[in-house]
């Protein structure tokens, strides 16, 4: 099929349909990751409050532990939800989905602490965490489909790059606002009392901002386009098995040849994902733990970074259009292999706020160009009938994996000492893995309209 052929969609949308959509998708995400953000601002603190240890090594991996429980909960929330979004629509999936993230993020604020409830706090801690874990799951599934399903071909490698990689920047970007503001109102000890509870409540105005953007939301033309051909074909749906109503999305994406797709997906959401917990993930508490950043000026450094991962990610997905999925993902993972470990084992010797400031918006830089194509690359690996569930399954699974690299990083490093040689270390081994997801996955570049397409090559 040609290229022009593969993307022709009867249903275009207006430009301001498009921008709604493009917008919708970068905030819901965005302000998704602004709630998982807040936890790794204030890990050390939680670690003290919630899972205290002798040892603070232990502690703090008790905090990351707990952060990776909410991104193994993550796959269970893109079936439910993505299922939802293939069937009924993707608006709807994304706003119970917003709503419940940042209502439970908020509730986090409420939470005992071990010295006023004892074991109960961590068990609450950690259910909760389960909870915000499976509506976090669900905006994937919305968020990753409905920007890049609304704009041109041309533009869809770096709307791939500004919904994902841009998203997770300007999330971490309110984070760092947040927390540089927490950390003026409430000073020194005070932090450790009230602030830390302030900034989880700020979850309320992550999912009051959500219903405003989301209110002049409409359907991506493309699933509009499938509803379309679902009801046309209503009397014969069974004669094609993805327009099939009465065919599960989820049993659609685990049977043949999709489960194979979801597969080789994984390296590339695997190696992507742990790239990206591996610096923007664990550089807050580089500054706090291993470098003794005060925390304003460790906000502010982490404030630029996610400036720099916003226009990377955008960069890196465009790049994607120019030069094809398949080869970004081969040149960003050689670029990770090769500057990444150097920049970690380098930033003990670095004595000046500049240059520390540097260094880490660098690896916060490196960490997100190899995932920024990704978006996009899943979208075009599903039809849109099962595009939603496939895609955040994908993507939820990968990341949930990767997102279990800061707790193992944490175990494995005897200090704060041996913490930047630990990331070099697992930043090299990811970045290998992402190296070789690029050179099997196949090129997938315009094939994001094929809606009955199936195959693998």
């Amino acid at each position: 099929m040609s290229l022009g052929a593969a993307d022709a969609a009867p249903l275009a949308p207006n430009q301001r349909q498009v921008l709604t959509a493009v917008t919708a998708s970068l905030m819901g995400w965005a302000l998704d990751l602004f709630d998982l953000f807040m936890l790794l601002y204030v890990a050390p603190v939680i670690g003290k409050l919630f899972f205290p240890s002798q040892h603070a090594m232990l502690s703090l991996a008790a905090v990351y532990a707990s952060f990776a429980v909410t991104l193994l909960m993550r796959p269970l929330g893109s079936a439910l939800f993505g299922s939802y979004a293939d069937r009924k629509g993707r608006k709807g999936a994304m706003v119970i989905a917003v709503m419940g993230v940042g209502l439970s993020t908020a509730a986090f604020g409420l939470l005992p602490t071990v010295a006023q409830v004892g074991l109960l706090a961590p068990v609450l801690f950690l259910t909760l965490r389960l909870v915000q874990g499976v509506f976090v799951g669900g905006v994937v599934a919305s968020t990753h489909t409905i920007g890049t399903e609304s704009v041109a071909m041309k533009y869809r490698g770096a709307v791939s790059g500004l919904i994902g990689g841009s998203g997770a920047g300007l999330g971490a970007l309110l984070a760092s606002l947040t927390y540089l503001a927490m950390s003026q109102i409430f000073p020194g000890e005070e932090f450790n009392e009230w602030g830390w509870r302030c900034m989880f409540f700020t979850g309320i105005i992550s999912s009051v901002l959500g219903l405003m953007i989301f209110s002049g939301l409409e359907e991506s033309p493309l699933w509009k386009q499938l509803a379309a051909q679902k009801a046309a074909r209503l009397v014969d749906a069974r004669r094609e098995a993805p327009l099939d109503a009465g065919v599960s999305p989820l049993r659609t994406v685990f049977s043949p040849p999709h489960r194979n797709v979801l597969l080789t997906n994984l390296l590339v959401t695997i190696g992507g994902g742990s790239a990206y917990y591996l610096t923007s993930g664990y550089l807050p508490t580089v500054l706090k733990v291993v470098t003794q950043t005060p925390n304003h000026i460790a906000a502010g450094i982490l404030m630029v970074s996610s400036i720099g991962v916003i226009i990377a990610s955008v960069l890196a997905g465009h790049l994607s259009t120019l030069i094809g999925r398949k080869r970004t993902f081969i040149v960003t993972s050689l670029i990770q292999l090769a500057a990444g470990p150097w920049l970690y084992l380098h930033l003990p010797e670095v004595s000046d706020t500049w240059t520390l400031g540097v260094y880490v918006t660098l690896l916060s830089m490196l960490g997100c160009i190899g995932f920024a194509p990704a978006l996009i690359f899943l979208n075009e690996r599903f039809p849109t009938s099962i595009r939603a569930t496939g895609t955040g399954l994908s993507w939820n699974i990968g990341f949930a994996l990767g997102g279990m690299m800061p707790t193992v990083v944490s175990l494995v490093s005897s200090g704060p000492g041996a913490i930047p040689s630990t990331l070099a270390m697992f930043l090299a081994c990811v970045s290998a893995l992402l190296l070789i997801g690029g050179l099997v996955v196949p090129e997938t570049m315009g094939r994001l309209s094929e809606a009955g397409r199936s195959d693998d090559s």
